[in-house]
């Protein structure tokens, strides 16, 4: 365990709620956010490792409690969108992050090149088909923000029709908000050099091949164009219903733990309750005991 506080609800790594450590600004740069620091935790690999499995059997109780007063009529649902250049960590995130709660309580989609029916409607058209029913975790491997940030770099929307893509993606998620959707957004933000080297390590490794995409070295070369348009569609889309949070990613176990403290306090706030039984609890006790 690191040496920060524990409560009857488990511990808490962190030296201020996870939401205040990796809160975006609406003048955000990155080039300011050290990818290799690990704000507000003064432990170690070790102690973040312990730290996250605890913080798991919390996720686990919360989740089942939410899931369960889902089915009471409670309309809460968590959407994650985890964004990030190549090998930020998101697979990864959702091994040992989400991996941590009941899967009949999570939907997961990553998104890939639109097909040629989803290019045929709206952007947003693909997103609202994979959203999180309540008592539902989703939790997006890339997401909306695909069609602002590569259509940015690499040109392929006007300039007109990104502009209005920041607009309409306020509205959706204000949307969201509005029908008790909490929206989490993150950032995984790597550095150029490590990016280099687990690169290096998928092309060293023949079971990790299958990992390795020759396009990544092509979107590698242009990072400095990607690190500006992440930085816009943050300032853009950085809101009070769907704010951002910046996570340092070089260390693969410090994100981990952000994102894990960032999805329990969601759920803290929601306060999910287990559902009162719609039956007499004495009367069936008398009915199995004499059965």
């Amino acid at each position: 365990m690191s040496k920060h506080t524990k409560d009857a609800a488990g511990p808490v790594p962190f030296n201020h709620p996870a939401r205040q450590v990796f809160a975006a600004s609406p003048d955000v740069v990155l080039a300011d956010i050290d990818p290799e620091s690990t704000p507000g935790y003064a432990g170690d690999k070790a102690s973040g490792t312990a730290d996250l499995e605890a913080i798991g059997e919390v996720l686990s109780e919360l989740q089942e409690k939410f899931f369960a007063a889902s089915r009471a009529g409670a309309p809460h649902s968590i959407l994650l969108v985890l964004q990030g250049m190549d090998t930020s960590g998101k697979g990864g995130i959702v091994r040992h992050v989400i991996g941590s709660v009941d899967p009949q309580g999570v939907v997961h989609h990553a998104f890939k090149a639109p097909t040629g029916q989803e290019r045929s409607h709206d952007f947003l058209w693909r997103i609202e088909r994979e959203l999180p029913g309540a008592g539902m975790i989703g939790v997006f491997d890339r997401s909306h923000y695909e069609d602002v940030l590569i259509h940015k770099v690499r040109a392929l929307s006007p300039e007109a029709e990104i502009e209005r893509r920041y607009g309409a993606i306020n509205d959706f998620e204000a949307n969201l908000a509005a029908v008790h959707t909490t929206v989490i957004k993150v950032m995984l933000h790597l550095s150029k050099d490590e990016q280099r080297e687990r690169l290096a390590e998928r092309l060293e490794r023949a079971d990790k091949h299958w990992k390795f995409n020759p396009g990544d070295i092509d979107e590698r070369e242009l990072w400095d164009d990607y690190q500006q348009a992440y930085q816009v569609a943050i300032r853009r889309t950085h809101t009070e219903a769907a704010p951002w949070f910046i996570v340092p990613a070089n260390k693969k176990w410090y994100a981990r733990l952000a994102i894990a403290s960032l999805l329990r306090e969601a759920l803290e706030a929601i306060d999910p309750q287990w559902p009162a039984a719609d039956f007499d609890v004495a009367e069936q006790k008398r009915r199995l005991a004499a059965s």
